[in-house]
């Protein structure tokens, strides 16, 4: 992993600010936990006496953005250039339908609340809008991360001393940082101009085997979802103390250069990458091998799969704030603009149902879904009419984000679409709601304020308000 910060003699002099950014925190690369303000400094914004329904949140965004009409919203008496191919279903909702090809969230569907008309301006493949609330970034300034950036929800919330534990981190993302198997970092789950300390810890994603699906010819046909599972960042050789005196040193050249840059208060804490990485429990948390094989196969061996499994584990074991991101070349992306149908119903929809639906059982079955939110979103829509290539196009106007448990209303279905599901007629739902819902149910005040790069004071949820009719 030190490769990422360059040269070994960049790490000792001549630090550009540009090497610190594209470093981010060695603490996060090695899995390191971030510095908390003192209850001081979270003023009102954070209620740490106040019981909030959730204890855990697991955010999956389904990169690429996941066919509305095509899932959860279908139109089945629209012309058939609008409904497309599939056939709904009944679920165990009276009276709602789901795609046919989502029969087991169809039998679950009592369990979560499903909200159908999220609808915002951000057109562009990465989770900057769904993560931070904001939505009025523009896709040439805003798809690669920078330090400039809205801060994430779980950034956010660590920032207010919400999911700060000792020996595991509070920020988990799964299974690699958005952009990973395309050599880019998307922006959306970092601290942003809170700074690289509320970074997530990401694991790594090393193990894959199966079909290569980064070609051109395979980006828009459906393949075998590698097989694989999310992992601890490692270290190459025997790990020793020589060796881990030499990691400290780095951080330590590195808290020093960095010192120029980071407001004043916001020190990199030198030991938290030495506590996570010795910490038992973090290691056991992250250890799939103790799963039951039955459990580990119905989740399914993909590499999206394990992850949610390892999130389970992870919330299990008490991290506050897992993020799970499907990624193109491992198991599959969601923007469908050619052969949208044969994409969905031989490769995304099938791995979504199953891994999804266990996650829940699973959940359940422990006494955990009470206590976890789980949000399930993407980057956008899909357009209600099917182009030239069987596929749909970008759709930022209207989607669709599914909840369960951790506060959340189950069994209910929030918003209403035209009839061609191009624009919500009923409840709109913007990405500031949606982050301000996890927010409250988190608790965290969705009216707080952080300050950005200049000090200025940033309202967290960007204007949004949580969604009063998911909340139980």
């Amino acid at each position: 992993m030190l490769r990422v910060l360059g040269h070994p003699s960049a790490a000792c002099d001549g630090l550009t600010r540009r090497d610190l950014l594209r470093a981010g925190s060695l603490a996060a690369l090695v899995g390191g936990t971030a510095a908390v303000p003192t209850s001081a400094s979270r003023g009102s914004n954070a209620s740490p006496g106040k019981r909030a329904p959730a204890k855990a949140v697991i955010l999956i965004d389904l990169y690429g953005g996941p066919s509305h009409i095509d899932t959860f919203d279908m139109k089945p008496s629209a012309p058939s250039e609008i409904r497309g191919e599939f056939r709904p279903i009944r679920t165990a909702l009276p009276g709602v339908q789901v795609c046919e090809h989502l029969p087991l969230l169809a039998q679950r569907l009592n369990k979560l609340a499903v909200v159908r008309s999220v609808t915002h301006k951000y057109n562009s493949h990465n989770p900057y809008g769904v993560m931070t609330g904001f939505d009025g970034g523009q896709d040439q300034m805003d798809y690669f991360a920078r330090p400039s950036n809205h801060p994430s929800v779980p950034s956010v919330c660590q920032y207010f001393g919400v999911g700060h534990s000792r020996d595991l981190p509070g920020y988990v993302m799964l299974p690699a940082f958005p952009g990973y198997s395309q050599g880019l970092r998307r922006a959306g789950p970092y601290g942003g101009y809170l700074g690289p300390k509320f970074d997530p810890v990401f694991s790594v994603a090393d193990t894959f085997s199966g079909r290569d699906t980064t070609s051109n010819k395979d980006f828009y046909n459906p393949h075998i979802a590698l097989t694989g599972e999310p992992r601890l960042p490692k270290i190459s050789g025997e790990l020793t103390l020589d060796a881990l005196n030499g990691r400290r040193s780095l951080v330590q050249q590195l808290e020093s250069k960095a010192a120029r840059f980071e407001a004043q208060g916001h020190d990199l804490r030198r030991d938290a990458a030495f506590e996570l990485l010795l910490s038992p429990k973090a290691k056991t948390a992250f250890d799939l091998s103790k799963e039951p094989e039955k459990l580990r196969d119905r989740y399914g061996r993909d590499v999206f799969s394990q992850s949610l499994l390892l999130a389970r584990r992870l919330v299990e074991a008490g991290v506050t704030f897992v993020t799970v991101h499907t990624e193109a070349k491992p198991n599959g992306h969601w923007d469908t603009h050619n052969n949208n149908f044969n994409m969905l119903k031989h490769l995304l929809l099938p791995f979504l149902d199953r891994a999804l639906s266990a996650l829940i059982d699973d959940l359940t079955d422990r006494g955990l879904l009470e206590s976890t939110l789980v949000v399930v979103t993407g980057d956008m829509g899909r357009t209600p009419k099917v182009n030239s290539a069987a596929g749909r196009d970008h759709w930022p106007q209207c989607g669709f984000c599914l909840f369960a448990g951790g506060g959340t209303k189950p069994g209910i279905v929030h918003g209403a679409t035209d009839k061609i599901a191009a624009y919500p007629t009923d409840h709109p739902v913007s990405a500031g709601d949606l982050v301000s819902t996890i927010y409250h149910l988190i608790g965290v005040d969705p009216e707080g304020m952080v300050p950005d790069h200049t000090n200025r004071p940033i309202h967290i949820s960007h204007g949004g308000k949580p969604i009063r009719g998911i909340l139980a």
